[in-house]
């Protein structure tokens, strides 16, 4: 199950609490702009497809679903990354529909930027999460490329401006997860986990599992323990 906090929490710098502060207000001016132009409206009744961030499982979408609907807000479609909604504008209004998602740990997204930001965490989540696909891991910074549409460096860049931390360690953290994943199902050899997930070795895949865990491979699996973090709060 889904479990969502906010990105900033009381041990982040002022800085980063300005910065988040600075990049609310422009989003909320944003999603008025939005209101203004790219919603179909009949009478009082809107309907707008709008992007959403950090929407990455399917759990994610019957949150927003079951949260939107109890707030008088029809959802038509909804799928990762999107919703198309309908509402009576006399009864909430999309700003209002935006605190909701904040405060899920979501949010509407306007900024082309981020829209390419959400579709590197998704296409980062399929890439380590659903697909068995080795040679594709081996060359994930081929497979973003491919499909994204854009160099590598300037997908690196634009993720490091928008999030925490950069893109390389977003995909070890995601690859940390899905290896405790692996290991809890017990269906693999650790040399065959560290080939899946591109390690050169078991050490190395231990090596690093430990310094983000506390814990080796062996450990982890020797204790039975179940420490996998929600894929929207890794870091």
């Amino acid at each position: 199950m889904c479990k969502y906090k906010n990105y900033f929490h009381n041990s982040d710098t002022e800085q980063d609490i300005f910065k988040h502060q600075r990049f609310q207000i422009a989003q909320l001016k944003n999603i008025s702009n939005l209101a203004n132009s790219f919603m179909a409206t009949k009478g009082n009744i809107v309907t707008v497809t709008i992007s959403i961030r950090n929407m990455l499982c399917n759990c994610c979408t019957n949150l927003i679903r079951d949260e939107l609907t109890k707030n008088d807000v029809e959802v038509e479609d909804i799928e990762l990354g999107k919703a198309t909604i309908s509402f009576d504008k006399t009864v909430i209004s999309l700003d209002d529909i935006n605190i909701l998602l904040e405060n899920l740990g979501f949010g509407i997204i306007v900024s082309r930027d981020l829209k390419i930001v959400e579709s590197i965490k998704r296409t980062v989540f399929d890439l380590i999460h659903n697909m068995n696909n080795v040679d594709s891991v081996v060359r994930k910074s081929e497979y973003l490329v491919e499909m994204l549409g854009y160099s590598y460096q300037y997908l690196s860049k634009l993720f490091s401006k928008y999030e925490k931390i950069t893109l390389e360690r977003y995909i070890i953290l995601n690859k940390i997860e899905r290896i405790k994943e692996l290991i809890l199902q017990d269906e693999y050899t650790f040399s065959e986990i560290a080939y899946m997930m591109d390690y050169s070795s078991v050490q190395y895949l231990s090596s690093q599992f430990k310094k983000e865990t506390g814990y080796s491979v062996t450990e982890y699996k020797k204790l039975g323990l179940n420490l996998k973090k929600p894929l929207e709060k890794l870091y």
